[in-house]
């Protein structure tokens, strides 16, 4: 996935639109939690993974459509925070890999 060529059809898209003056950090967050409890909503209810997989395979689009908004609003958000989402992740990882060991994860099994 190429995110710089993403965002910069995204930039071009709000620009054309003139949204960046409503894509202020708060906002952004919000649209991402906003986003992210309407992917959760397809799956209330569910009781079971035999449920969770049915509603993977039924509503498949609307559930790509919930992450493309949530990648979207990320997006924007660490451009306009001058974050580097592809070192943020990386960083992440490292940190988990300290904090959480494989060989105790597999201990507590």
């Amino acid at each position: 996935m190429d995110l710089e060529s993403i965002l910069e059809d995204l930039r071009q898209f709000r620009d054309k639109r003139d949204w960046l003056k409503f894509h202020t950090p708060k906002n952004l967050a919000i649209s991402i939690a906003i986003e992210a409890c309407e992917l959760l909503e397809l799956f209330q209810w569910t009781r079971d993974l035999e449920e969770e997989k049915n509603v993977l395979e039924k509503r498949r689009s609307e559930i790509a459509d919930e992450v493309a908004d949530i990648l979207i609003y990320l997006l924007f958000l660490c451009d306009i925070a001058g974050l580097d989402l592809e070192k943020a992740v990386r960083e992440k990882i490292a940190k988990n890999e300290e904090r959480f060991s494989a060989e105790v994860s597999f201990e507590k099994r």
